[in-house]
């Protein structure tokens, strides 16, 4: 138990001198401070200034933290302002429920669930390490704690989250999806509208969609044209242009 209150100070540390840092030296945080929930609650004009006091705070809780010796009121410092960032937090949602909390770095995103998971596994963390001693700290923990503070910033979804949905639409495409599940007709329509056969008739075609219909793994899409009828024939799987087909009917 005393290995895992001794790795609390460390990550609470290491999150406190982050946040702080990022106010006091990140110019765009600065630069969007009146549009975060804080300006909400000190006044627009203020926002700056109360955003460097609490980053000269949250840095000084940090040194305090990782200093000797190792005291139970290091953690009980902690987990005030803990209370205060899960304080906080509920005011921006209520109060400013469109603004982000400006707590990290410089972002649009309300606060949602993830803040309010975040400053509640520091307030828990902070309760750890009241019952902190000397000793070694567990590493492991450590970054596993680190790890999961890191997934619920949203400020930092732009290096990690969104790159990994990038990924995972160019593996799987923006039109792949299980057989068994139903395909949105946008879907089908995105795909027939960057097709060559699409490209080939549509100086002729003259209306919007008329019918559609789905048989034997296609998606049959008809239009209008010039006193003839368009059929295109959309496959309702993959995501290749060139294996839809078009049919003109009619004289």
């Amino acid at each position: 138990m005393n290995g895992i209150a001794a790795t609390q100070p460390y990550v609470i540390a290491l999150f406190l001198a982050w946040a702080g840092l990022m106010k006091l030296f990140s110019r765009r945080m600065r630069v969007q401070a009146g549009q975060t929930a804080l300006a909400r609650l000190v006044g627009a004009a203020r926002a700056v200034p109360a955003l460097r006091i609490v980053g000269v705070a949250e840095l000084a809780v940090a040194a305090v933290l990782l200093l000797p010796p190792v005291s139970p009121w290091e953690g009980a410092v902690a987990a005030l302002l803990s209370a205060g960032f899960l304080a906080y937090l509920t005011y921006s949602y209520v109060a400013a429920p469109t603004a982000s909390c400006g707590c990290l770095g410089a972002h649009s995103k309300p606060v949602d669930v993830r803040a309010f998971a975040r400053a509640g596994l520091l307030l828990a963390a902070s309760l750890l390490a009241v019952l902190a001693e000397a000793g070694p700290p567990l590493v492991a923990l450590g970054l596993a704690e680190a790890v999961a503070l890191m997934a619920l910033s949203a400020e930092l979804d732009r290096y990690w989250l969104t790159p990994l949905r990038q990924l995972r639409v160019r593996l799987r495409g923006p039109l792949a999806v299980p057989p068994s599940e139903h395909v949105p007709l946008g879907a089908s329509l995105h795909l027939l509208y960057r097709s060559p056969a699409y490209c080939s008739a549509s100086a002729q075609i003259t209306s919007d969609v008329q019918d559609t219909w789905d048989e034997d793994g296609l998606r049959f899409v008809v239009f209008g044209a010039r006193e003839r009828t368009a059929v295109f024939a959309v496959p309702l799987t993959g995501n290749d242009p060139s294996r839809v087909l078009v049919t003109l009917v009619g004289a």
